[in-house]
């Protein structure tokens, strides 16, 4: 093995040791050793170039660490960005390792400063570009005018500019440097198509400085003020970070395929646009004052499920694409052995009710933080209801996506509820046209059927199904959609439920896997958004300190800079699921704002 190839190690961090850079079109991740694991290019759906993620060094990574091992590290967001600093101390001195991505440039970049800051350090460099999902080994040659390299396979060109000399071997680039106190090292690794010319230089120095300025002045519009300031900051400029901001779709996560059990199958692409967080995501930009992000979201969300009704997807692609297509990357091994490695996501074919809710309540939403809306809106909106007054009684695969068969779940069917009790709620208060007895009528309806259907008297609870005795976290939803007063009998029952079933060291898990029938083995770690949601449900029963309490123990599950994945593993005690989650940051978000504001802003602000 090759020094270079050993210095570059064997496999990916741990999950929560990874830290977000982006630039609004795609996204890398950055390990606290100073390595470069996951990064698509050009866009977060795209085949990635550094794949070690969910492999090896040789399926693609790009590290720059102190070239002896033992140096204590440390790591921080420049303030209200997403540019990051790893300072290394050794021995001989310290140096600070700076990765960021220039927002707005024409070719997307990664730029990695090395700053010494005391003494004298000895680097390393090592890159292994790895196209297509670590599959493809790009050709490396010289550029014309000696400033770095070029690496191309088929339609893929990279880029890596550096005052360093470089020495290639086996397909992979490395180098040898020193750093003195006050010197600043660049490497500049820019996006390319293979049958253009060779992106165009960029000064790094100016890019870091424009690079903040941005970060700066957007960060600067948030009007949140309360006592959990710096979490809810750093969550909105996560979700600001995975905005692909040609439309303004936001990713679910910038990552495929990790892991929500370590070993196990349930690992997924989130690198798409679920529907599911609309009004969430709208309310959380909203309340913190970023309108423009919350247009452009209801924006992507409207274009997206134009069209027929019944041809309404739960997800949609970043420009809100519907061909979706899952498919196996059969050469990876998975993160820590975790397979299949998922490409694409079949459940964009799936029926799931509730987003229907969630749309409904989302341009409800949207109009009452006087959002313009375009001139066809409200006509769609009643195509919808008139599709889904013909089958919001049928079977679904629910909100969790499962993949065992269609059940008649409950949550499936309060959403369906939501989606007519918005649209009652915006045609009376803002004029609009609207069979209104009948919308009514069947709104009441509705309503006595999940309360008769879907509660079980005999636990004193809510069930996951029609006529099934499982639990389900998503059930927490129920209050906080007004369906029923959070002190009613029915829901305090059912917290109670959760609370005695479905706590995991305190945490909540989406269900019983081993008990529920979604045709997958058993074993997941704690979902994060539920226990936000607990915590809401508290905060509304009067249960304020519990709330507190709760929700300060979900802050410290947060990584070293401030960020979470979808789950929670409370046996490994570690961050599992893809990463950074952003229905995770919005939940916190929603929950911070109910806690500030003395009661959930998601409930009050339902109209």
């Amino acid at each position: 093995m090759t020094e270079a190839k050993a210095f570059l190690g064997s496999g990916p961090a741990p999950i929560e040791d990874y830290a977000l850079i982006g630039d609004c079109i795609t996204a890398a991740l950055v390990s606290r050793g100073g390595s470069i694991d996951w990064l698509c290019w050009p866009r977060f759906d795209s085949p990635a170039c550094f794949a070690a993620l969910l492999g090896t060094p040789e399926n693609g990574t790009w590290r720059i660490a102190p070239e002896r091992d033992g140096a204590t590290v440390r790591r921080r967001y420049r303030d209200g960005s997403v540019v990051l600093e790893t300072v290394f101390t050794t021995p001989e001195g310290e140096v600070a390792l700076i990765d960021f991505m220039p927002v707005g440039n024409h070719a997307s970049s990664i730029i990695r400063l090395v700053e010494g800051r005391r003494g004298t350090v000895g680097m390393r460099m090592a890159l292994a570009l790895r196209f297509d999902f670590g599959a493809a080994v790009p050709w490396v040659t010289r550029l014309p005018d000696g400033s770095g390299f070029m690496a191309i396979a088929g339609p893929d060109m990279a880029v890596l500019r550096t005052p360093v000399h470089l020495v290639g071997e086996d397909f992979v680039s490395g180098a040898q440097f020193t750093v003195h106190e006050g010197q600043t090292v660049p490497f500049v690794l820019t996006n390319g198509a293979s049958h253009l010319r060779p992106p165009k230089a960029i000064d790094a120095r100016a890019a870091l400085a424009e690079t903040e300025r941005y970060w700066m002045r957007w960060s600067r519009r948030g009007s949140y003020r309360g006592p959990y300031e710096a979490a809810v900051r750093r969550s909105l400029i996560t979700l600001k970070a995975l905005t692909y901001h040609p439309t303004g779709g936001i990713v679910a996560a910038p990552t495929t395929s990790l892991p929500e059990q370590i070993g196990g199958p349930r690992n997924w692409d989130y690198r798409f646009c679920w529907l599911r967080d609309a009004t969430l995501t709208l309310l959380a930009f909203m309340h913190a004052g970023y309108f423009e992000e919350a247009q452009a979201w209801r924006d992507w969300l409207h274009r997206s499920v134009a069209g027929r009704p019944d041809q309404i997807q739960i997800m949609y692609g970043l420009g809100g694409e519907r061909h979706l297509r899952e498919w196996e990357a059969d050469w990876l091994p998975g993160y820590h052995a975790s397979r299949p490695v998922r490409i694409g996501n079949a459940a964009h074919a799936q029926l799931q009710l509730d987003v229907y809710g969630e749309v409904m309540d989302a341009l409800h939403q949207a109009r009452m933080g006087g959002l313009a809306a375009p001139p066809a809106s409200w006509d769609l909106q009643r195509a919808l209801l008139d599709h889904l007054e013909a089958i919001w009684q049928e079977p679904d695969e629910g909100i969790w996506e499962t993949r065992g068969g269609r059940k008649p779940f409950t949550l499936s069917r309060v959403m369906a509820w939501v989606a007519f009790d918005r649209a009652i709620r915006s045609a009376e208060q803002y004029g609009l046209p609207a069979p209104l007895d009948a919308w009514r009528r069947l709104r009441r309806h509705m309503h006595e059927t999940i309360c008769r259907e879907g509660f079980d008297e005999a636990r004193g609870s809510f069930v996951q199904y029609f006529g099934g005795k499982e639990l389900d976290a998503s059930l927490l939803l129920i209050p906080l959609a007004n369906f029923l007063d959070p002190n009613d009998r029915r829901v305090r029952g059912t917290v109670a439920a959760i609370e005695r079933e479905l706590l995991s060291d305190g945490f909540v898990l989406r269900y019983d896997t081993g008990r529920s029938r979604d045709g997958l083995p058993a074993g997941e770690g704690a979902f994060l958004a539920c226990s936000f949601w607990l915590a809401d449900n508290y905060a509304l029963q009067g249960r304020r300190r519990e709330a507190e309490a709760l929700f300060e123990r979900l802050l410290a599950l947060r990584n070293d800079v401030g960020l979470l994945s979808e789950e929670y593993d409370p046996q490994l005690r570690c961050q599992v699921g893809n990463f950074p989650q952003a229905f995770s940051h919005v939940a916190l978000i929603g929950t911070a704002l109910s806690l500030n504001s003395g009661g959930p802003v998601v409930a009050r602000a339902k109209g």
